[in-house]
């Protein structure tokens, strides 16, 4: 396992926060949405992945200070491709 340390582990445990506010809250504004985030805040909310992961790279160039997370997916299931 990977250890994740500074800001890349900030924004893991604010994506965590995230999902699980969304999977209590029907109505939280992440809900079903793809959320970015840099440097440990949230920086896009957007209907699709394509959106987020654009403004996100306009918003933050450096890939290790941001991170993307697709709310409404089952990280818990494990998919081959």
């Amino acid at each position: 396992m990977i250890r994740r340390t500074g800001i890349m582990a900030i924004n893991e445990r604010l994506a965590q926060r995230i999902r699980r506010e969304a999977k209590e809250n029907p109505n939280s504004p992440y809900a079903n949405r793809f959320v970015g985030l840099a440097n440990g805040k949230v920086v896009v909310i957007a209907d699709s992945l394509g959106e987020m992961a654009r403004q996100l790279r306009r918003i933050e160039p450096d890939p290790s200070k941001r991170f993307g997370v697709d709310v409404a997916a089952d990280y818990s299931r494990i998919e081959e491709v």
